[in-house]
C-alpha cells in the first residue's frame, strides 16, 4: 500500500520475484515506525530523509515527564547490566508503589528507549531485553495482587497485527491495583476469540490496546464489529495512543485516554448508579 500511495519504499527483486529491500531503506522504515508510535502521521513524514527524521525523532516527547533515575536505567541498558537493571527497577517499584512506578518511571522510560534505539544509541537486541525485563517485572507485580471485594471482570486484548504487549500490560496492572479481576489474552486475539472468551469469562468489560502505528480504519471496523458481538451489558474500551486518534468512535465504546481516567472509570462502574 506504502508504495503505491508515498512511492516508498521502492524495493528491487530477486530473481524468484520477491522483494528485496536495501539497508538504508530498512533503517528508514525502522524510523518512521518509531516515530508513528509516537503519534506522528506516515504521511507527513515518509518524504523526509533520515537525518530529518532522526533529529525529529530525538525531540522530547510531550508526554513524557522522565523519571530521576533514567540515566541510571539508561546507562544499565547499554551496559547490560541486567540484574542490576531489575534490582534498581524493583527498588524503585518497592519505594513508589505499582501504579506510580508504571506512570512515572515505566512510560517515561519505555519511550526513552525507543527513542535511542530509532537515533542509532541502543541496539535492536538491547531494546527487546528492555521489553522482556520490564514485562517480567509487571507480571511478578500483577500474580502478587489478589482482588477484593466486588470487582468488575475486565478482559484485556489488543486485534490481530497489533503486537505491543507492554501498554496492555500495564494496563492490567494499574486495574489490578483498583481490585479489578483481570482476564488477559495477550496480544493480536482474533474478534470471535474476544467474544467467545468475554461470554465465557461473563466479562464486565473488554479493553482493548491499539498503538499509534494501527490503522485508524481497522481499528474502526473492529471496535463496530465487536461492539455489535458483545452482551449489551459488556462495557467496551479503547485505549492507547491509537485509540486516541479514532476521531469518532462507534456508539457504546469507551475511548480512554491515559491510565488515570481508566482508573476513574473503574471508580464509576463501582457507583450505585453506573
Amino acid at each position: 500500500m506504502w508504495e503505491r500511495r508515498y512511492a516508498f519504499p521502492n524495493p528491487a527483486r530477486d530473481r524468484h520475484g520477491e522483494r528485496v529491500y536495501p539497508q538504508g531503506q530498512v533503517e528508514k522504515l525502522r524510523l518512521i515506525k518509531r516515530l508513528m508510535d509516537r503519534g506522528h502521521r506516515p504521511g507527513k513524514i515518509i518524504g523526509q530523509s533520515i537525518e530529518d527524521l532522526r533529529a525529529l525523532g530525538s525531540e522530547a516527547s510531550p508526554d513524557a515527564s522522565a523519571p530521576e533515575d533514567l540515566d541510571l536505567f539508561m546507562k544499565l541498558i547499554r551496559s547490560h547490566e541486567l540484574l542490576e537493571l531489575r534490582s534498581q527497577l524493583s527498588q524503585t517499584m518497592a519505594r513508589s508503589g505499582l501504579q506510580s512506578f508504571i506512570l512515572e518511571t515505566v512510560a517515561p522510560l519505555t519511550v526513552a528507549v525507543g527513542d535511542a534505539w530509532m537515533s542509532g544509541d541502543i541496539a535492536v537486541f538491547e531494546e527487546h531485553l528492555y521489553s522482556e525485563l520490564i514485562q517480567n517485572l509487571l507480571r511478578n507485580a500483577i500474580a502478587s495482587i489478589q482482588p477484593q471485594g466486588r470487582t468488575p471482570r475486565v478482559l484485556l486484548t489488543s486485534f490481530p497485527q497489533e503486537q505491543h504487549s507492554i501498554g496492555l500490560l500495564m494496563a492490567e496492572a494499574m486495574l489490578a491495583v483498583e481490585g479489578a479481576s483481570c482476564i488477559s489474552l495477550g496480544t493480536q486475539t482474533p474478534l470471535a476469540d474476544i467474544v467467545t472468551a468475554a461470554r465465557a469469562h461473563h466479562a464486565d468489560i473488554v479493553a482493548l490496546s491499539f498503538s499509534s502505528s494501527y490503522p485508524e480504519n481497522k481499528a474502526l471496523e473492529g471496535l463496530k464489529q465487536l461492539r455489535q458481538a458483545l452482551p449489551a451489558t459488556t462495557r467496551l474500551w479503547a485505549g492507547g495512543a491509537g485509540a486516541k486518534r479514532l476521531r469518532k468512535p462507534p456508539e457504546g465504546v469507551q475511548q480512554v485516554a491515559n491510565f488515570e481516567q481508566m482508573v476513574e472509570l473503574i471508580k464509576q462502574w463501582r457507583a450505585p448508579d453506573a
